[in-house]
């Protein structure tokens, strides 16, 4: 049984001029396909196996990212359904030469687990082991 822990992924972006809209900010379409690749790399962990979306849960940004900042990514499986995986998607802005940082967005995505001609498959239970885990995994439900 997978645990909470091991879909715990963090990934960043260095925010660059050609992703600026013409306020000098992050396109959110972009932020959001950060989202969806580091949502889907933590879902493929816990599953075992292809994942893919199918559904955007939850989506909000509560402050936008600069140019030559850099977007922290971070994701973790919080619940399960049968062929389901939720993932619980953070964003921040972080200062490159501070390591300072600000949430930007808050999100949650579901994916489904998938086989190779496309057929959803079942996923295992998720094993909350740790406190830590269980308080991401509370704070995730609580957001909903």
């Amino acid at each position: 049984m997978p645990s909470l822990r091991e879909t715990h992924i963090r990934n960043r972006y260095p925010v660059q001029p050609n992703h600026l809209n013409p306020n000098g900010m992050l396109y959110g379409g972009l932020l959001m396909k950060w989202l969806d690749t580091v949502g889907a790399l933590s879902a493929i962990r816990f599953a075992g196996r292809t994942c893919v979306t199918a559904r955007v849960d939850e989506l909000d940004f509560v402050r936008p990212l600069e140019g030559g900042e850099t977007a922290l990514v971070e994701a973790y499986v919080y619940d399960t359904g049968r062929t389901s995986v939720r993932v619980a998607l953070r964003a921040w802005r972080e200062d490159p030469t501070t390591g300072e940082t600000e949430l930007t967005t808050d999100s949650s995505f579901t994916f489904v687990a998938i086989d190779g001609e496309g057929t959803p498959r079942p996923v295992p239970d998720l094993d909350v082991e740790t406190e830590e885990s269980e308080r991401l995994r509370v704070r995730a439900l609580e957001s909903e």
